[in-house]
């Protein structure tokens, strides 16, 4: 599958998100750079067809269909839309999206669950408390469970700390199963990715810092 973002906007003038070109297309992970505290959300909600633009258009494999998107696009770890409440224990953010996934969702394959990624001992921990590279491993396992995502949509895995070439070897990974992986970043992550050597990134490797504004220094006016 392939899903191609064209000159999207939200808001007067752009404001909640400037126009912004991206693409993302199964096999390959991509990156595009959105700054400020809601932009990111703006465009994993828009590059999933969870919310309209209102400029510029978005296909999935070349037609403009939201409903084929929400289906077949998961968005992975979006602040106030789809990341998990911070005190709630691993175990309970797996049981959730296991029942999301149409699976067995009870305590006790919950930590089955964990067991078999190898953290059952964190089935207590917070998920605020879960190290970067841990927990968004365990929300893109999880969100592949869901029947018919073909796609991931990951926004602001730089929020939480640590290197990015963590998370963005974690995307070439799920890219590497046949997944379409979109990470959307701030621009010091995507700075540092962009410099590092080219036979040190993971594979597949397509990096995408296009967009029509400047986003870390607002919308135009």
């Amino acid at each position: 599958m392939r899903v191609e973002l064209s000159g999207v906007s939200k808001g007067r003038r752009g404001v909640a998100l400037p126009e912004t070109t991206a693409a993302f297309a199964s096999g390959r992970a991509s990156l595009v750079v959105a700054e400020t505290e809601q932009r990111p959300t703006v465009l994993g909600l828009i590059a999933s067809g969870r919310m309209r633009p209102d400029s510029g258009s978005v296909t999935i494999d070349g037609e403009a269909d939201a409903g084929a998107l929400r289906r077949r696009v998961a968005l992975i770890d979006a602040p106030d839309v789809s990341d998990p409440a911070p005190n709630v224990a691993l175990a309970g953010v797996i049981a959730e999206e296991l029942m999301f996934a149409g699976l067995r969702s009870d305590p006790i394959s919950a930590r089955r669950w964990l067991h078999q990624h190898g953290v059952r001992g964190l089935s207590r921990v917070p998920i605020a408390d879960v190290v970067p590279a841990v927990r968004l491993r365990l929300l893109l396992e999880l969100a592949v469970l869901r029947p018919g995502v073909d796609a991931i949509v990951l926004v602001s895995p730089d929020r939480h700390g640590g290197d990015p070439r963590s998370w963005w070897a974690l995307a070439g990974e799920f890219a590497a199963r046949g997944l379409a992986v979109l990470v959307i970043s701030g621009e010091a992550s995507a700075a540092l990715l962009a410099a590092t050597p080219k036979t040190s990134r993971p594979r597949p490797d397509r990096l995408r810092l296009r967009a029509g504004a400047p986003l870390a220094r607002g919308a135009r006016r």
